[in-house]
């Protein structure tokens, strides 16, 4: 693929976007004709069925995998050029947490890899710990924490070298619903701080509504987008939110998508 043009503030830019694996079956079509923008500080919820293409596309941003049709720029760049530029950090569905390292070790393993001095390490460490509220918590081992609070070292530890772009697939989908609550609000308050650009996959509605500036809903595959919705909401949302109207009605909408997504199933 060639690098194209973006525009000032875009982040992400997928054109004509296709992805095809070569299975001993045949062929499978994860992605097909995907065009979106995604522009700098945007909070972007991919949804759709199970099979869909949310993580195969938040995959090739973050060139784990490569489209095999179309163009795809992170920053202006290519997907690969913009790993070694280390453009984002991701978040995997299970936090991935090395049970031998402590909280901290976890954190500060991508720096070390990255050859930052032990004194900007530490700094770092101290730094992504406060900002998901794990003041405190640095020498201790995964085992001795809860899953949520697992969950939010995995994302200290992709924000730890300050990436602009945080690419998080389904990083909840095994909490319970209250633990989920919370740590949805945690996410939008340090989206607030950080100003980062967000990718986040869900199979959640309301959690999609709740936490998005725009929300991505896909059909089953070959995957497609069937509608962008931009969010009307406030950027600040207590939980009752949920409650409002205009949060029905965008769930609502989102709800209508994947119904007509599937009516075009092939």
């Amino acid at each position: 693929m060639k690098d194209t043009t973006t525009t000032a503030g875009t982040v992400i830019e997928a054109r004509g976007l296709g992805l095809t694996f070569q299975t001993s079956d045949g062929p499978v079509h994860a992605l097909k004709d995907v065009n979106l923008t995604v522009d700098k500080g945007d909070f972007v919820s991919f949804i759709g069925p199970s099979g869909c293409g949310k993580t195969t596309f938040l995959r090739a941003i973050a060139a784990l995998e490569h489209p095999t049709e179309g163009t795809l720029t992170v920053n202006g760049m290519e997907p690969d050029a913009a790993r070694q530029a280390r453009a984002y950090g991701y978040v995997f569905q299970a936090a991935g947490l090395y049970p031998w390292r402590t909280i901290a070790g976890n954190i500060k393993l991508p720096l070390e890899i990255m050859g930052f001095s032990k004194a900007e390490q530490k700094e770092r460490v101290e730094k992504v710990l406060a900002l998901v509220d794990l003041e405190g918590f640095g020498k201790k081992f995964p085992w001795q924490l809860s899953g949520g609070m697992q969950q939010r070292a995995s994302i200290a530890r992709a924000l730890a070298f300050d990436a602009d772009i945080l690419l998080m697939d389904e990083p909840f989908g095994a909490l319970d619903e209250i633990v989920r609550d919370r740590l949805n609000e945690e996410l939008l308050k340090l989206w607030a701080r950080t100003e980062k650009t967000i990718g986040f996959v869900t199979h959640s509605i309301p959690e999609a509504v709740y936490l998005s500036t725009k929300i991505v809903v896909m059909s089953p595959r070959p995957g497609r987008i069937t509608d962008v919705i931009e969010s009307t909401l406030p950027r600040q949302r207590p939980l009752d939110i949920r409650d409002s109207r205009e949060f029905i009605e965008i769930a609502h909408r989102v709800r209508e998508g994947l119904r007509a997504g599937h009516g075009d199933e092939v």
